[in-house]
């Protein structure tokens, strides 16, 4: 990530942490991250994984969409890229990424809040999606939807993908 971006993610992380009230100290306990690993990516230093923007998300009870939505950049870790393309305002919320996979990765996903789904849509390549109840193999042109609301992972072979990724949340006041 370019230094702009990292810069605009610190402060936007930063704005984030105070309007719920906690502590540089609270935040990394709670995300399981050092707090001098936070305050750097506050200061926007550092090169933050994906798993770490989502745990920071997730404890900061923020959909992911909405911790990297100042970024103009994909973040990018272990062989996957991401980049939010639009986020609704609706309800349901419904978010949009653009996803890259490289070959031979798998990327495990924690699960999103309750009632949450995801609709994957492949644009090139080939991918297995799934969950403990299965998984499904997908190739260009070919979409599946399921429960987010659980562990799930992304799995390329000798082909990476690209995928179209939505995902849906709860309706306000309700889960599923």
């Amino acid at each position: 990530m370019d230094k702009p971006s990292l810069d605009a993610l610190g402060h936007h992380l930063q704005r984030l942490r105070q309007r719920c009230g906690l502590s540089l100290s609270q935040l990394a306990a709670d995300a399981g991250i050092a707090k001098s690993n936070l305050s750097r990516l506050e200061q926007g230093n550092g090169n933050p994984t994906l798993d770490t923007i989502w745990r920071l998300a997730a404890r900061l009870q923020v959909p992911f969409g909405d911790l990297i939505a100042p970024l103009n950049v994909a973040v990018e870790d272990g062989g996957v890229q991401v980049r939010l393309i639009d986020q609704g305002d609706g309800d349901p919320r419904v978010d949009a990424y653009w996803m890259s996979c490289a070959p031979n990765t798998l990327r495990e996903a924690e699960p999103h809040s309750a009632g949450t789904c995801e609709s994957i849509t492949v644009l090139s390549g080939q991918l297995e999606i799934g969950t403990h109840d299965g998984s499904r193999p997908l190739s260009a042109g070919q979409s599946h939807s399921f429960a987010a609301d659980q562990p799930h992972q992304y799995r390329t072979g000798e082909a990476g993908a690209t995928l179209l990724v939505v995902v849906i949340y709860a309706r306000e006041g309700k889960t599923a």
